[in-house]
């Protein structure tokens, strides 16, 4: 059972790999073509396929009862985009923000971690216990579709600004062929690596909570590790960015929404330290990229020896 389930984690990051490297190169290639910009192309198209396994298990568990599991899922995948996705990433090459970022979307990311908490944690407002329910759910998909708007419509924006002239992309068909086959990739390596991580994390006796914010939340964030890696060394810093910002919006707005609108959740009070850190990460580093404008080779290693610790202390505190 072990050897298999290690098999499943080889198989799926073979799949990330390849299927990220397919998948950038299409998207980008796609919005050269129409003259879009990349930043958008990574925080929709992008955030959204690297995303799609953390709708899938935090539907999955939320549909089966595991709270624990659906919601931790959720938290722990946004601590590793912002600290590992993005740390990594600029650790191996130097990361430049776009000022739409640093302006608009980065503080909507910090209002949505904001937003969960203040819908979550009920027990501050006199309550006896925390929940997501459908109500909160539809609040979620309320936001994430501002979110879409406004993100589109500086899209259409700046293509309008870019002009008419030609820039070399690959054939919208290989591009397109390229994107599918790469979410394909994504989608399936990472299930398979969450799959076989969850297997090995059970013959160990770890908690489900414990499960649901570290394994399950870096299983199914390995798509966006993997393609904001492999978009920061082809310099395409916007997708590489966007994606983790993208990735931290949809997580919260729409997998959360979606999932409490169906069913609503119970909420551990747990969570109440583990989204408080979320937030404490997310206005920290905000601050370091709006001052700088970019995420530098020794901001990046600090980030990812800030989740060695914070993983540390989850399992102390298990």
């Amino acid at each position: 059972m072990i050897i298999l389930s290690v098999l499943q984690l080889v198989i799926g990051f073979i799949l990330l790999v390849k299927g990220a490297d397919a998948f950038v190169d299409g998207s980008s290639s796609v919005a050269k073509k129409f003259h879009i910009p990349s930043v958008v192309i990574g925080l929709t198209i992008v955030a959204f396929g690297t995303s799609a396994p953390e709708l899938a298990v935090s539907m999955s568990a939320a549909l089966k009862g595991s709270n624990d599991i659906a919601i931790g899922n959720v938290v722990g995948s946004n601590v590793f985009n912002t600290l590992v996705v993005m740390g990594a990433s600029a650790a191996i090459t130097p990361i430049a923000v776009a000022k739409g970022i640093i302006k608009k979307d980065y503080p909507l990311s910090i209002f949505a971690v904001l937003i969960l908490g203040v819908l979550s944690m009920d027990i501050l407002f006199g309550a006896e216990s925390m929940t997501l329910g459908r109500i909160d759910g539809v609040i979620l998909l309320i936001c994430f579709a501002f979110f879409m708007y406004s993100t589109v419509k500086e899209g259409l924006k700046g293509r309008a600004d870019a002009g008419e002239d030609e820039i070399e992309a690959l054939p919208m068909g290989k591009s397109i062929l390229f994107i599918v086959l790469g979410l394909a990739g994504i989608v399936i390596g990472g299930d398979l690596s969450v799959e076989g991580a969850k297997e090995i994390a059970r013959a160990f006796g770890l908690s489900e909570a414990l499960i649901g914010l570290t394994i399950v939340a870096i299983g199914t964030s390995l798509p966006e590790l993997v393609t904001s890696i492999v978009a920061a060394r082809k310099g395409e810093s916007d997708i590489a960015v966007g994606n983790v910002v993208g990735s931290n919006i949809f997580n919260i707005f729409f997998i959360l929404g979606t999932s409490a609108a169906i069913l609503p959740m119970n909420v551990s009070t747990t969570y109440v330290f583990d989204i408080a850190i979320l937030i404490a990460i997310a206005v920290v580093s905000y601050i370091v990229i709006a001052k700088t404008k970019k995420v530098s080779r020794m901001t990046g290693i600090v980030m990812v020896a800030a989740y060695v610790i914070y993983t540390a202390y989850l399992i102390i505190r298990a």
